[in-house]
This record gives C-alpha cells, sequence and structure tokens, in this order.
C-alpha cells in the first residue's frame, strides 16, 4: 500500500517538487541566461530547499539539459499537432507550422531563449542544439514535395531550419527589428516556395 500524506503520494510530490525546479530555471534561464541559472537562485525561485533539488536533478547542467528538452519536445509536439495533413495546400502548411513556432517560442520568449539563444551561452546545451537540428529538419523534410531527389529534400530542409533558427534567433536577441506579423509572412514565404 503507498502511503499519503495530505492525500498525495510520495511520488506525486516528488513529480510536483521536480516541475516547480523546471518552471524556476526556465524563468531564469529564459529571462536572466545561463549566469543566472544556480541551484541556490533556482530552489530560490521554486521555493524548495536544495534538498528536494538534488532528489530530482544530480547537478545544474542536468537540470538545465531537462528544461531545454523540455522545450524542445513541446515544440516539436506543436509542430507535429500544426500539420497533421501533408495534402493540405504548402502555404496552409506552412503558416500552421510557422504560427506553432512563433507561440510557443516569440509568444513565450522564454522558451524561443532557451530553444534558440541558451545553447550559445550554456555549454551543457551546446551539443544539445547541435544534436536537435536533424530532428526539426525532419520535420521540414516531411512537408517537402516527394518529386524532389532525397538529398535535394535533404539540403532544402536543413538549409530551411538554419535559416529560420537564424531568423528568430535575431528576433529574440533584439537585432531583428520587425512585427511579428512580418517575421510570420517573410517565414511561410521562405518555406511555402521550398
Amino acid at each position: 500500500m503507498t502511503r499519503t500524506w495530505a492525500g498525495t503520494t510520495l511520488a506525486d510530490r516528488r513529480a510536483a517538487r521536480r516541475e516547480r525546479l523546471l518552471a524556476a530555471a526556465l524563468d531564469l534561464l529564459g529571462t536572466g541566461g545561463s549566469s543566472a541559472v544556480s541551484v541556490r537562485a533556482v530552489c530560490r525561485g521554486a521555493k524548495l530547499t536544495e534538498r528536494y533539488f538534488y532528489e530530482s536533478f544530480a547537478d545544474r547542467e542536468e537540470l538545465v539539459t531537462a528544461v531545454y528538452e523540455q522545450v524542445a519536445a513541446e515544440l516539436r509536439q506543436a509542430l507535429v499537432d500544426a500539420v497533421p495533413d501533408r495534402g493540405a495546400d504548402a502555404a496552409v502548411r506552412a503558416e500552421a507550422a510557422v504560427t506553432a513556432f512563433v507561440e510557443l517560442v516569440v509568444d513565450d520568449p522564454r522558451k524561443g531563449r532557451v530553444l534558440l539563444l541558451a545553447p550559445l551561452t550554456e555549454p551543457a546545451l551546446s551539443a544539445r542544439g547541435v544534436a536537435l537540428l536533424p530532428a526539426f529538419a525532419a520535420l521540414v523534410r516531411e512537408q517537402l514535395p516527394p518529386r524532389l531527389a532525397a538529398d535535394e529534400r535533404e539540403m532544402t530542409a536543413l538549409g530551411l531550419v538554419g535559416a529560420l533558427a537564424n531568423l528568430f534567433t535575431a528576433y529574440l536577441a533584439g537585432t531583428l527589428a520587425v512585427s511579428r506579423e512580418r517575421l510570420i509572412a517573410h517565414c511561410v514565404h521562405l518555406l511555402a516556395r521550398a
């Protein structure tokens, strides 16, 4: 029999504490960057002691990686959900994908900074950012016309992902001064023409 306290099991309480730590780390990494994320700062943000931090994570790097992977998984699912029908018009599919991307990484810039900017400054994420590229290129490649040769589809998908990542990185960093609508329209145009 599983013991409960205040109606919840130990496993449920641990999971809830882990979620609080992840949420605090997302806030810190997504607003203050890598230097803002320390075990002490995360615990303070989650209103938990370090004992509970080490119950869920071996160290700071494991936490940062977990935050990054959580945001990446959320983005991948949002993109998959946005474009379920390959038979739809290319422009319609492109707009759905770009809108889903924008809703996740621009409307919540913390997530965009974690996904696109944190790998540039956080050693624990450098390899993760590079490893994520093929997964997103595969999503784009699946939407390209089957009449294209396999190598053409691969190069186009990689090129588009690189271009889009650079556009959104510049937008989030504040070096690309265009409206949200203009950014979406440009990205849709890039994808639909591919």
